[in-house]
């Protein structure tokens, strides 16, 4: 899988949605989900392809503390490794970054 910490992934902050009406993708991936003492499943409303699965891990991805992310757009589930407990609101923030909304643990 591709560390999306090293890979570049266009800015859908303001766009709503990444993908075009149609549904299509413009790019896909998604973090690798290994490693760390606590994991979390979070859901996330609005992603609908690969690259919305990229906008959020990269997001996540910067918080301190976390070790692997991986989001599912078919589900809506965003799984989280790290050190320790992360914040939600922390979390809430990194996922509206993206571009989208945290609803809640899942």
């Amino acid at each position: 899988m591709t560390d999306l910490k090293n890979v570049g992934v266009t800015d859908v902050r303001n766009s709503g949605s990444c993908c075009s009406t149609d549904g299509s993708c413009h790019s896909g991936g998604a973090a690798d989900s290994q490693g760390g003492a606590v994991t979390t499943v979070y859901k996330v409303s609005g992603m609908t392809c690969g690259h919305c699965e990229g906008a959020v891990s990269q997001e996540i991805s910067a918080l301190d503390g976390v070790t692997a992310v991986t989001a599912d757009a078919r589900t809506g589930e965003v799984t989280v490794a790290s050190t320790t407990p992360l914040d939600e609101e922390a979390v809430r923030a990194a996922v509206d970054e993206a571009g989208y909304q945290l609803v809640g643990t899942a």
